[in-house]
């Protein structure tokens, strides 16, 4: 069992030096602040899958010491942290690095004793991520299944008693009564030892992994010797999976999945072949063209919903949670277009941001600018904002507008884009640029104009103050005793930074006859926001075709949580910003949506968001070009591999499935599955659903699987989101995600999807 165990990471990467150095382990320097800095031993354990790390706590329970290679999102080298830069400076960068997990869990900050050794933990933690990530899922259920089996093999003796068996089968999450337990093992113990061993635990797999479901599919397409032609997999991809491209796509697939040889020069496909193909990207419910840029990307700005975070800076709560580089650099990576920065004098002459008003923890705002540079550009190329409450002193405006030039250097817009004076670039034209969002002296000409009063040095603009919005008592006291302005000073040299998105008061849509200047956005409180969709939802439409709109939080959500974007994004608000560090059903319909056109942070609005004459109003709809009515018939198959989500050996899951359609008010619905009692490991529900969409260009379908609990609020196991559009029909496998939404490594629901034109 052991070998099987580890075959899939550690054989292919066997003779490896950094593998080697690692399975051996090695002392490094554990940073935590800069008073905390200790010698801990660290070794990757046999599995090639967990990392052991010594503890000098007292009662630590031996799975505390232990984290996965899985639940790590980077590793960085040098000083790439808040907490190297603050506490580790003294050392060399080429001795340091950082494990960033993919949770809120804190980065892991540590010192090798050389050079060699760091590059070493970097090169081989690399490339064990980098297989991992390459496995297929078939790949990825031998490997958990194999390391769960070495759980339960208590006296590591590669062999599987009775006892062992059923311990198992809790580990994976499934409750099988002793006489199913019993029976299981006597099948499979074709030697009467008493023992599963070798061939025996490899049927007994076999047994555990059959897919009955997908067995009876492959049954109706393959001949008598267990092989689906190619012509038969043709017509199984056009008439079930509705692939249009079915005749190029067979072969390919063919080539692709299929693991026999014979099939595979035969030009067919085995049961393995077909299972392989229905766990892949190709057998996905999203659409695999859409994990790319597709939409056109050459229209004015205003006509893109941009992936926006509220408070950027911070990791927790609005009151007294800690601020941090670490935050914008996790919503960047995230695909976050538009990004936060309150600004406040700092000491030293240098600008801080943090949550005013609050005790929340202050950063430099150099180090912020920083971290932008260093990765606005990693998940996507195209342009991001950012978005400035600026609170400083004249002085050190001028020092924010210091940093922004010196540090970004040409990634900061600052003259239009082609001379282009009436009316937004599109993402192609400012791929790779920085876009600043703030206050503009009134008396300077137009900001995409080059005739500015260069005398003017400073003068007063209204005061925007989201903080001040807040409604905690401790903040109103603070404002009252400094005695809050509605009016600020600023700089030209900050002002001048800004050149297409200029904050202005909303003072009701624009009066055709004196049209507003299109580079003037408002930002809006989600009341104020849903108020005007609910009252003026065409006019609101139309004033977002030329204008920027920004939607923030309601200043009572101290503990960070969110609103709905979907009724704003469905009166085409753009810049929807939501609190990124808050796991719940608000954000997964968010990176739901933003999954589309290639996790770009960009995604275009239909046409009729975008129709200078449009009439469209979510909350009335009549008869118009919104597109064709669906129906969506769906069937919810069967599960495999849920998570435990109650640690506890005894605890096994009791599945249910909620389907969530997010749209306009018509086409908002839910439904949901019987629960499946004891068993995680492969539930099966075989129900069907229908749904009529209304509108298909703004609808999202949420798949969210629960444990149900009759006398508590259900736990949450997993969830998966997309865009209506997204959907790929016939059968197609879920895989599920976190509450952070990262994905699990083999946790899938099993559907059948079925989309047809309402008369």
């Amino acid at each position: 069992m052991e070998s099987n165990g580890t075959f899939l990471a550690c054989n292919s990467l066997k003779d490896d030096k950094d593998l080697k150095f690692l399975l051996k382990g090695s002392q490094l320097l554990k940073v935590k602040s800069g008073s905390w800095r200790k010698e801990r031993f660290y070794k990757l354990q046999e599995d090639c899958k967990t990392i052991w790390q010594e503890s000098k706590k007292m009662l630590r329970s031996p799975e505390s010491q232990i984290f996965s290679i899985e639940d790590i999102r980077d590793v960085r080298s040098g000083h790439k942290t808040e907490g190297m830069e603050k506490y580790a400076k003294d050392v060399p960068e080429y001795r340091c690095f950082s494990i960033i997990f993919k949770d809120q869990r804190k980065n892991l900050d540590l010192i090798a004793s050389s050079e060699d050794d760091a590059n070493h933990w970097i090169s081989g933690l690399g490339k064990i991520i980098a297989h991992s990530n390459s496995m297929n899922q078939k790949q990825k259920l031998q490997h958990w299944i194999h390391t769960c089996l070495r759980k339960a093999d208590k006296n590591k003796d590669n062999k599987m008693s009775l006892k062992e068996l059923k311990n198992f089968l809790k580990e994976v999450n499934i409750e099988v009564d002793d006489y199913h337990a019993k029976k299981i093992f006597q099948h499979c113990d074709k030697s009467k030892t008493e023992a599963l061993e070798d061939d025996e635990i490899e049927e007994f797999y076999k047994i555990l992994t059959e897919r009955k479901e997908i067995d009876k599919i492959f049954q109706k397409y393959s001949d008598a010797e267990g092989f689906m032609s190619c012509q038969n997999l043709v017509r199984f991809l056009y008439e079930t999976q509705q692939e249009e491209d079915a005749v190029v796509a067979a072969p390919a697939l063919i080539q692709k999945y299929e693991p026999n040889e014979r099939a595979k020069r035969g030009n067919a496909m085995t049961k393995d072949g077909f299972l392989m193909y229905l766990l892949s990207d190709d057998g996905n419910i999203f659409n695999s063209s859409h994990r790319k840029v597709y939409q056109d990307m050459t229209q004015p700005l205003s006509h893109y919903l941009v992936s926006s975070s509220h408070n950027t800076y911070l990791m927790e709560d609005q009151l007294t949670g800690p601020s941090s580089t670490e935050a914008y650099i996790r919503a960047l990576t995230k695909g976050c277009r538009c990004v936060e920065l309150d600004c406040w004098d700092g000491p030293n002459s240098e600008p801080v941001i943090y949550h005013g008003y609050t005790l929340t923890s202050k950063i430099l705002f150099s180090d912020v600018i920083k971290a932008i540079k260093n990765y606005a550009f990693k998940t996507s190329p195209y342009p991001v904002i950012i978005s400035l409450e600026n609170h400083c002193s004249v002085d050190q405006q001028k020092v924010m507008a210091q940093h922004m030039t010196t540090i970004l250097q040409d990634m900061l817009l600052v003259a239009p884009v082609d001379g282009n004076r009436s009316q937004f670039p599109s993402p192609e034209q400012l791929k790779g640029k920085i876009l600043v969002k703030g206050k503009k002296l009134s008396r300077q000409e137009d900001p995409t104009g080059t005739n500015g009063n260069n005398n003017l040095e400073a003068e007063d603009v209204s005061d925007e103050d989201e903080a001040a919005e807040i409604e905690d008592e401790s903040v109103k006291t603070e404002i009252q005793q400094k005695g809050k302005s509605d009016t600020l000073k600023l700089a030209k040299e900050l002002s001048d930074t800004v050149v297409y998105c200029k904050s202005v008061h909303f003072n009701g849509f624009e009066d055709p006859s004196h049209p507003r200047a299109f580079y003037e956005m408002s930002s809006f409180t989600e009341s104020k926001a849903l108020k005007l969709a609910q009252e003026s939802g065409t006019s609101f439409v139309h004033h977002n075709i030329r204008h920027l709109s920004r939607i923030y939080p309601a200043g009572w959500r101290t503990d960070s949580s969110n609103y709905n974007p979907v009724d704003l994004w469905n009166v085409g608000c753009q810049i929807v910003a939501l609190n990124f560090q808050t796991a719940g059903t608000e954000m997964d319909v968010y990176q739901g949506r933003f999954q589309d056109n290639g996790f770009s942070g960009y995604v275009l609005k239909p046409e009729f968001l975008r129709d200078e004459q449009t009439k469209f109003n979510p909350k009335s709809i009549t008869e118009g070009t919104w597109g064709t009515k669906k129906k969506l018939l769906l069937k919810i198959i069967s599960g495999q591999q849920l998570p435990k989500v109650n640690k506890s050996k005894n605890s096994i899951v009791d599945p249910k499935v909620t389907v969530e359609i997010h749209g306009v008010q018509q086409d908002n619905n839910k439904k949901q599955t019987k629960v499946i009692e004891n068993n995680g490991f492969n539930p099966k529900w075989d129900e069907e659903f229908t749904f009529d969409i209304e509108i298909p260009a703004l609808a999202l379908v949420r798949f969210v699987v629960e444990d149900f609990d009759m006398s508590t609020k259900n736990d949450f196991i997993g969830q998966y989101t997309l865009p209506f559009t997204s959907l790929k029909q016939g059968y197609r496998h879920i895989h599920l995600l976190t509450k952070n939404g990262d994905p699990y490594s083999s946790s899938t629901l099993f559907v059948y999807i079925d989309i047809q034109d309402c008369d």
